[in-house]
């Protein structure tokens, strides 16, 4: 069974981070995305502890007051619930698509240990790199940041 639905994986450097990576897989299926973002380092590459999982939300656009997406945390996290949540109303509200993302993204190893700007910059760059990622699938399959695969025809409404 093969899985047609359109998708793009990306990887972008954590800022204030000297190796570590974020990495991002959107799913565009006909009536919902899926995202799901991580951290990970060279050591958790060569088998020592991986990022825990996170929390998982699910946000949708409401029909009512279009500019504040209704969101509901199905499985929470503390640390990530709150950057998950702003990220899944945000695409919501961009794409007027029902969002469902998982988070596992760890600031441990940045540069002061997670602080409010850290996160912020990192908030930044993950919506940057999923917004460029909705828009290489909208174009059809042109690769984001040399990955694409299984990308197809689609477009998404803004």
């Amino acid at each position: 069974m093969s899985d047609l639905s359109p998708s793009v994986t990306l990887s972008i450097p954590l800022p204030y981070s000297l190796d570590d990576r974020i990495y991002v897989h959107i799913t565009h299926r006909a009536k919902a995305i899926t995202i799901f973002i991580t951290t990970a380092s060279p050591e958790e590459s060569s088998g020592s502890s991986p990022t825990p999982l996170g929390s998982f939300v699910y946000a949708l656009p409401d029909r009512y007051n279009p500019s504040q997406p209704l969101s509901t945390p199905l499985c929470t996290v503390e640390p990530t619930v709150e950057f998950t949540t702003r990220l899944a109303k945000l695409v919501a509200r961009r794409t007027g698509l029902p969002v469902y993302v998982g988070n596992s993204v760890s600031f441990r190893s940045t540069g002061l240990g997670g602080t409010v700007e850290e996160e912020m910059e990192a908030f930044r760059a993950v919506v940057e790199a999923v917004v460029a990622g909705l828009e290489g699938l909208k174009k059809g399959g042109e690769k984001v940041n040399g990955v694409a695969d299984g990308v197809g025809g689609l477009s998404i409404g803004v």
